[in-house]
């Protein structure tokens, strides 16, 4: 009888989520093969990947290349992806220090400008 386990693992998610899930209107959801996913407004941020060896974060092209060139050891571009703005980041290879920044880039490109300035008002708050 064949298995029908997932090939990933969604604990490799859950440092990625928890931080996703700290900015404003953020949500949980259920992404491809029904991996775990973060989405802002309904817009996909990031997910585990299927295979669970690598995280789709949702950036722009420019920011996407300057992490691919800067951080070529944690960051890859598969080809189904070279054509759509995300990068994918390897599931152990990442700090948090890094992750939180490349979360923010994502979440900022796709927040409100509203929820944008609130979030920067209370983090200089802090």
């Amino acid at each position: 009888m064949k298995s029908y386990l997932p090939a990933y693992n969604p604990a490799d998610f859950e440092t990625v989520k928890q931080i996703a899930l700290s900015f404003p209107e953020t949500e949980e959801s259920v992404s491809h093969e029904g991996t775990p996913s973060v989405k802002v407004r309904g817009k996909l941020m990031c997910r585990l990947h299927e295979t669970g060896s690598f995280i789709p974060i949702r950036l722009n092209f420019e920011l996407r290349d300057q992490y691919l060139d800067s951080h070529p050891e944690l960051f890859h571009l598969p080809d189904h992806f070279k054509n759509h703005p995300y990068v994918c980041m390897w599931v152990h290879s990442y700090d948090n220090k890094l992750l939180k920044q490349v979360l923010t880039l994502s979440w900022r490109g796709l927040a409100t400008k509203k929820a944008i300035k609130a979030f920067e008002q209370t983090n200089n708050q802090l």
